[in-house]
């Protein structure tokens, strides 16, 4: 991949050459004024033999003590989930900034000493919510800010795909509660996290968690219902995600007092990765669907006005070009870690509420 360094570039370190830190972060990394990869951590040899054929200028790593605060200037783990917070507080706590990917972590009290060792240590930590920047939610925030819905009743959203066969040779299958793997850890991270962008935390969930297709040693089939109250004061949210939707519901209906929207297809940044496309390319985060997103609201009489709302671009490239300004400027970090210790509050709730077949109350503080 091509790269552009000069004396002044942010030198990183990326943990993982597998998907995500092939597929995701190093294009996005590459791309980005003022950063350069120099080094790579991977010890599995054909992970190496690619990071050198795209990255002939970076170190290969095999072990995290070959990272040193005067050689690089910030990590990112893009590891299994498992491995996200013992290799992130051996980092913060050497003084290197730390980008980890989703899910922050895999339990609440791991988050907990994550974020309080980048407290100690005033060493910044973020983690990679890059769904953050997906068209079709950026025109969700768009259409819920221009006040045409009015107060939003109740709020929708879908991330189903069909694999109908597990992946046998995939970590992300392995089972295990402390592996952090999962459709909820999963597709379910980005779900919550945008809920918490829009409404904030819920006073209650309920879920229904189920293992669906034979074979399967992980979670993926889930529901998450999250309400806010008092009663009738906030939106009723549902989360739908699944490995077995061959016929997926739309990407986002949003039912206000005065009208309602939705949007079908999912951002395209995702697919352009892994079809090998990066920031910069002409069609870049555009959504090329002959389906944009419909908006219809009462017009005189109650007769339905409806209206075409074209999809924003989606813009991944905003994550490493805010952490970029954050180290180098002081400016907040492009995801605050403790949305994402928000995001396993609710997903522990939801797991608890799946096992017990109750909702589970939250009582809410501020941190």
């Amino acid at each position: 991949m091509q790269q552009h360094p000069n004396e002044h570039s942010l030198r990183v370190a990326l943990l993982g050459y597998g998907l995500a830190g092939r597929v995701f972060h190093a294009p996005l990394l590459a791309t980005t004024p003022g950063i350069t990869i120099a080094g790579i951590l991977t010890n599995d040899p054909l992970r190496q033999a690619e990071a050198r054929r795209d990255f002939p200028d970076a170190r290969i790593l095999r072990d995290v003590s070959e990272i040193q605060r005067d050689q690089f200037d910030f990590a990112i783990i893009a590891t299994p989930n498992r491995l996200h917070a013992p290799l992130a507080i051996t980092l913060l706590k050497a003084g290197i900034g730390v980008v980890v990917d989703k899910p922050l972590a895999t339990s609440v009290a791991q988050a907990t000493e994550m974020i309080a060792t980048s407290t100690a240590t005033g060493t910044p930590l973020t983690t990679f919510q890059n769904r953050r920047w997906d068209g079709d939610f950026l025109t969700v925030c768009q259409v819920i800010a221009s006040g045409a819905l009015g107060p939003v009743a109740r709020f929708i959203s879908r991330f189903e795909v069909f694999r109908a066969t597990p992946r046998t040779d995939s970590w992300q299958e392995e089972r295990g509660v402390d592996t952090g793997n999962g459709i909820l850890f999963g597709l379910g991270s980005h779900l919550i996290d945008q809920v918490l962008l829009l409404f904030g935390m819920p006073h209650s969930v309920f879920a229904e968690v189920h293992t669906t297709r034979p074979g399967a040693q992980v979670d993926d089939n889930a529901f998450v219902a999250m309400a806010y109250g008092p009663p009738k004061t906030g939106p009723i949210v549902h989360l739908w995600m699944s490995s077995i939707a061959a016929i997926p519901g739309p990407r986002f209906l949003i039912q206000g007092e005065r009208g309602s929207y939705a949007i079908n297809e999912l951002d395209p940044q995702e697919r352009q990765l892994r079809a090998g496309g990066h920031p910069g390319d002409a069609d870049w985060g555009i959504n090329d669907s002959r389906a944009p997103g419909k908006l219809i609201v009462a017009g005189s009489g109650d007769v339905p006005l409806i209206h075409t709302v074209p999809t924003l671009p989606g813009t991944y490239q905003q994550f490493y070009a805010g952490f970029r300004d954050s180290l180098l400027h002081g400016t907040p970090p492009p995801v605050d870690p403790r949305d994402s210790l928000r995001g396993l509050e609710i997903i522990a709730a939801a797991r608890h509420s799946a096992e017990t077949h109750q909702v589970v109350h939250l009582v809410t503080t501020e941190r």
